[in-house]
């Protein structure tokens, strides 16, 4: 098994987690102004990336983008990887290529703990990469606490680049945000992202 044959109950499961699904779970974040720079990538990416329509085309033309504004507004001081393999435990099926990560450390040639969102980017229906997500956020959980750099929260996203679903790993405790965000809503998807790395949310 890997992280993308696990289903939402399938994961929930094998790591014995309890899921609370809350609505506006990140409601009170402060928005994130986009730099006029990212303001002016998403005008132009976004309807070419809905055009093409496929998974790779969202991912590289926008999720990709705002991701490295994130590390831009933390002046460089977390990193950001695509596609990188993370092998945490085969045996439990915590294996294969995330598509995003992003780590509190600055480091940027190799994946440091401790690893705090997973970003999971979908063709259009969401919900089918939850099961996904998830296994990637308990991997998450088990690199950091292998590498003595535990966090409070590991966090994840769904998104299909338009749309985003984000989620709340606490302990054993998985929230699911019922609240889906817009591309068009960038000031409030990066004020998400940025609670994360600030662990306020």
């Amino acid at each position: 098994m890997a992280y993308s044959n696990f289903t939402l109950a399938d994961a929930r499961k094998t790591f014995h987690l309890k899921t609370v699904e809350a609505a506006g779970l990140f409601a009170d974040v402060e928005p994130v102004v986009p730099s006029t720079l990212l303001t002016t990538v998403l005008e132009r990416n976004v309807p070419l990336a809905f055009a093409i329509g496929t998974e790779k085309a969202k991912s590289e033309l926008i999720v990709a983008s705002v991701l490295v504004e994130l590390r831009e507004h933390f002046e460089r001081r977390i990193s950001f990887f695509s596609g990188i393999d993370f092998n945490v435990n085969p045996e439990e099926g915590l294996t294969g290529v995330c598509d995003f990560l992003v780590s509190l450390s600055p480091e940027q040639f190799y994946l440091e703990a401790p690893a705090l969102i997973l970003v999971e980017a979908k063709k259009d229906d969401l919900t089918a990469g939850l099961g996904q997500c998830v296994a990637e956020m308990v991997a998450a959980q088990r690199f950091n606490a292998e590498e003595k750099n535990d966090i409070a929260c590991i966090y994840g996203t769904i998104t299909s680049g338009i749309d985003w679903l984000f989620l709340k790993l606490e302990g054993k405790k998985l929230y699911i945000d019922m609240s889906a965000y817009q591309i068009s809503q960038c000031d409030i998807i990066l004020g998400i992202l940025a609670s994360m790395v600030a662990q306020k949310a």
